[in-house]
Protein backbone atom coordinates (compact mmCIF):
# COMPACT_ATOMS: atom_id res chain seq x y z
CA UNK A 1 0.00 0.00 0.00
CA UNK A 2 1.42 3.46 -0.85
CA UNK A 3 2.54 5.68 2.00
CA UNK A 4 3.47 9.31 2.53
CA UNK A 5 6.34 10.14 4.87
CA UNK A 6 7.62 13.35 6.39
CA UNK A 7 10.38 13.93 8.90
CA UNK A 8 10.25 16.19 11.98
CA UNK A 9 13.23 17.50 13.92
CA UNK A 10 13.34 19.71 17.00
CA UNK A 11 15.22 22.92 16.13
CA UNK A 12 14.38 25.08 19.16
CA UNK A 13 12.79 24.91 22.62
CA UNK A 14 9.29 24.78 21.11
CA UNK A 15 10.11 24.74 17.38
CA UNK A 16 10.04 21.75 15.04
CA UNK A 17 11.18 21.67 11.42
CA UNK A 18 9.16 19.41 9.13
CA UNK A 19 10.79 18.13 5.97
CA UNK A 20 8.27 17.30 3.27
CA UNK A 21 9.98 16.06 0.08
CA UNK A 22 12.37 18.98 -0.57
CA UNK A 23 10.37 21.51 1.43
CA UNK A 24 10.94 22.64 5.00
CA UNK A 25 8.28 24.11 7.29
CA UNK A 26 8.74 25.40 10.83
CA UNK A 27 6.05 24.53 13.37
CA UNK A 28 5.94 26.52 16.59
CA UNK A 29 3.68 28.03 19.21
CA UNK A 30 2.91 31.73 19.61
CA UNK A 31 4.89 33.55 22.28
CA UNK A 32 1.74 33.74 24.43
CA UNK A 33 1.72 29.92 24.50
CA UNK A 34 5.41 29.54 25.33
CA UNK A 35 6.84 29.40 21.82
CA UNK A 36 8.96 31.69 19.69
CA UNK A 37 6.31 32.17 16.94
CA UNK A 38 8.70 30.83 14.28
CA UNK A 39 5.86 29.21 12.38
CA UNK A 40 2.24 28.14 12.54
CA UNK A 41 0.94 25.67 15.11
CA UNK A 42 0.08 22.13 14.08
CA UNK A 43 -3.66 22.81 14.15
CA UNK A 44 -3.21 25.79 11.84
CA UNK A 45 -1.19 23.58 9.50
CA UNK A 46 -3.99 21.01 9.55
CA UNK A 47 -6.38 23.68 8.26
CA UNK A 48 -3.79 24.81 5.70
CA UNK A 49 -3.28 21.19 4.59
CA UNK A 50 -7.02 20.75 4.11
CA UNK A 51 -7.33 24.03 2.22
CA UNK A 52 -4.24 23.35 0.12
CA UNK A 53 -5.36 19.83 -0.80
CA UNK A 54 -8.83 21.10 -1.68
CA UNK A 55 -7.50 24.07 -3.70
CA UNK A 56 -5.08 21.83 -5.62
CA UNK A 57 -7.96 19.60 -6.68
CA UNK A 58 -10.24 22.55 -7.43
CA UNK A 59 -7.66 24.28 -9.62
CA UNK A 60 -7.00 20.99 -11.44
CA UNK A 61 -10.75 20.56 -12.07
CA UNK A 62 -10.99 24.13 -13.39
CA UNK A 63 -8.00 23.59 -15.72
CA UNK A 64 -9.23 20.21 -16.95
CA UNK A 65 -12.53 21.77 -18.01
CA UNK A 66 -10.94 24.98 -19.28
CA UNK A 67 -13.52 26.80 -17.16
CA UNK A 68 -13.59 30.59 -17.16
CA UNK A 69 -12.93 30.77 -13.43
CA UNK A 70 -10.06 32.70 -11.84
CA UNK A 71 -8.93 34.35 -8.61
CA UNK A 72 -10.13 31.40 -6.55
CA UNK A 73 -10.12 32.15 -2.83
CA UNK A 74 -10.88 29.74 -0.01
CA UNK A 75 -11.20 30.60 3.67
CA UNK A 76 -10.91 27.66 6.07
CA UNK A 77 -12.46 28.16 9.50
CA UNK A 78 -11.97 25.62 12.28
CA UNK A 79 -14.30 25.60 15.29
CA UNK A 80 -12.48 24.56 18.45
CA UNK A 81 -13.82 22.15 21.05
CA UNK A 82 -12.44 21.11 24.42
CA UNK A 83 -11.76 17.97 26.45
CA UNK A 84 -9.83 16.95 24.47
CA UNK A 85 -8.76 20.01 22.46
CA UNK A 86 -9.78 19.45 18.84
CA UNK A 87 -11.59 20.90 15.86
CA UNK A 88 -15.27 20.00 16.09
CA UNK A 89 -16.18 21.54 12.75
CA UNK A 90 -14.35 22.91 9.74
CA UNK A 91 -15.96 25.13 7.12
CA UNK A 92 -14.44 26.02 3.76
CA UNK A 93 -15.93 29.04 1.97
CA UNK A 94 -14.94 29.35 -1.69
CA UNK A 95 -15.28 32.34 -4.00
CA UNK A 96 -13.96 33.04 -7.49
CA UNK A 97 -14.30 35.34 -10.47
CA UNK A 98 -15.89 34.35 -13.77
CA UNK A 99 -17.86 31.31 -14.71
CA UNK A 100 -21.32 30.68 -13.41
CA UNK A 101 -22.25 29.85 -9.84
CA UNK A 102 -23.60 26.40 -10.74
CA UNK A 103 -20.34 25.41 -12.45
CA UNK A 104 -18.26 26.62 -9.52
CA UNK A 105 -20.47 24.69 -7.08
CA UNK A 106 -20.08 21.52 -9.19
CA UNK A 107 -16.29 21.91 -9.31
CA UNK A 108 -16.17 22.53 -5.55
CA UNK A 109 -18.00 19.23 -4.98
CA UNK A 110 -15.62 17.41 -7.33
CA UNK A 111 -12.59 18.91 -5.58
CA UNK A 112 -13.86 18.07 -2.09
CA UNK A 113 -14.50 14.44 -3.08
CA UNK A 114 -10.99 14.15 -4.58
CA UNK A 115 -9.17 15.71 -1.60
CA UNK A 116 -7.31 13.12 0.51
CA UNK A 117 -7.34 15.42 3.53
CA UNK A 118 -11.09 16.10 3.31
CA UNK A 119 -11.76 12.37 2.89
CA UNK A 120 -9.66 11.65 5.98
CA UNK A 121 -11.32 14.31 8.15
CA UNK A 122 -14.91 13.89 6.99
CA UNK A 123 -15.78 11.20 9.55
CA UNK A 124 -13.91 12.96 12.39
CA UNK A 125 -15.39 16.47 12.20
CA UNK A 126 -18.34 18.26 10.70
CA UNK A 127 -16.83 19.29 7.36
CA UNK A 128 -18.70 21.73 5.12
CA UNK A 129 -17.69 23.27 1.83
CA UNK A 130 -19.67 26.05 0.20
CA UNK A 131 -19.43 28.77 -2.38
CA UNK A 132 -19.97 32.40 -1.38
Amino acid sequence: MPTVQIQLQQVGPATTEATIRTHKVLIDRPEAKGGDDNGPMGGELLLAALGGCFMSNLLAAIRAREADISNVYTEVIGTLGENPARFTAIDMAVSADGGDAALLAKLVTIAERACITANTLRDAVILTTRTV
